[in-house]
């Protein structure tokens, strides 16, 4: 349970990083996901999701 929460400690940190130095960039990328196929948005999600998975596979090994 513990290693969940620093999980989402960091994706917080990194989350908060992206906004505090590039707000402007995160704009620019919010309207183009809206412009962006939600097959498309859904399909880079699942492929995220699967290198995280196995990043932590092989981390945690």
């Amino acid at each position: 349970m513990s290693d969940l929460i620093v999980a989402l400690g960091l994706v917080l940190v990194l989350e908060g990083a992206v906004y505090a130095l590039a707000p402007a960039m995160v704009k620019r990328l919010a309207a183009v996901a809206i412009e962006t196929e939600e097959n498309q948005l859904r399909i880079g999600g699942t492929v995220a999701a699967i290198l995280g998975l196995g990043l932590v596979w092989i981390v945690r090994g």
